[in-house]
């Protein structure tokens, strides 16, 4: 039987950690930005007093760089490592990162953080440096898969740029279109972009 999902405030002060933390202000952050991640609301969401934040960060700052950093981390580094040991197949590896913007809740609270992250960076030079930093990444990694499909340097780097800018596209404009006409999509753009040219 499926349980109800507990939110940060709902879990044991004793759970505390600077994961909680930085999950609650990730929260904060993508239902009310950047400008309410504060660490007095934090302590009141998380039922604590404002004490409790210094022992796991400096100050505010160095919060939102953990909030960054784990970003990076779960959307970029480890998501590349799981698509990369998925499949030895590069033609799956380009299949896997079509149907990224598809995979049910996870996808659409990775957008929403996502959106989010961009929201701020717009207007944060620290969150920008994170933000183009991960775009470097994933069009790098979405590149050497192509390569791999024996695409040449150049072209490799065009297609994922038009790869990983179809995967933001949609997470943008998911309400664009139905589920079938979503899916017709995918496989549109799966044909073009494993096609040679010429």
């Amino acid at each position: 039987m499926l349980q109800p999902m507990q939110t940060v405030a709902d879990r044991p002060r004793s759970a505390l950690t600077p994961e909680r933390w930085i999950e609650a202000a990730t929260e904060v952050l993508v239902d009310h930005g950047i400008d309410s991640v504060r660490v007095d609301m934090l302590a009141r969401t998380l039922k604590v007093t404002r004490g409790s934040f210094y022992w796991h960060f400096k100050d505010r700052e160095d919060l939102l760089r953990a909030v960054l950093q784990a970003w990076r981390m779960r959307a970029t580094e480890q998501l590349t490592r799981r698509l990369e040991s998925a499949h030895d197949d590069a033609r799956e590896q380009i299949r896997d990162l079509i149907s990224l913007p598809f995979r049910g809740r996870s996808a659409v609270r990775a957008a929403r953080i996502e959106l989010a992250i961009r929201a701020w960076a717009r207007r944060d030079a620290m969150a920008r440096a994170f933000v183009d930093e991960a775009d470097a990444a994933r069009i790098g990694y979405i590149a050497q898969v192509f390569s791999s499909l024996g695409f040449g340097i150049a072209e490799a780097r065009s297609r994922a740029f038009l790869l990983y800018s179809y995967e933001v596209a949609e997470s943008l404009l998911a309400a664009q279109g139905s589920g079938s006409q979503r899916q017709e999509r995918a496989r549109f753009v799966e044909r073009l972009l494993l096609q040679p040219l010429g």
